[in-house]
């Protein structure tokens, strides 16, 4: 899997800009990418050291449209947690 189609996004919630206090970022990933490919994907986008990844599947949820009831698809997020010294200039200011 090509490095473009693991990353999908970056996450920019309230516990994701927490998280980046502690080095430690979130990132919504591809369904099919395993912990190993996320960390090279990261490793070759941003040129920082990553020590762990932790990967977590978010399911879909169930919304009301009138009389239709539509469910979104699950999604995997992942939080990659950077080697100390080691920062994503990428989320600086935000």
């Amino acid at each position: 899997m090509h490095l473009y189609e693991v990353l999908r996004r970056p996450l920019i919630t309230e516990k994701a800009t927490w998280l980046k206090e502690r080095d430690k970022y979130a990132f919504e990933v591809a369904s099919k990418a395993t912990e190993s490919q996320i960390k090279g994907a990261v490793e070759q986008a941003f040129k920082v050291k990553v020590s762990k990844v932790n990967v977590m599947t978010v399911p879909g949820k169930t919304r009301r449209f009138g009389r239709r009831q539509v469910t979104s698809s699950p999604w995997k997020k992942a939080i990659v947690t950077l080697a100390p010294g080691h920062k994503i200039t990428f989320f600086e200011g935000v």
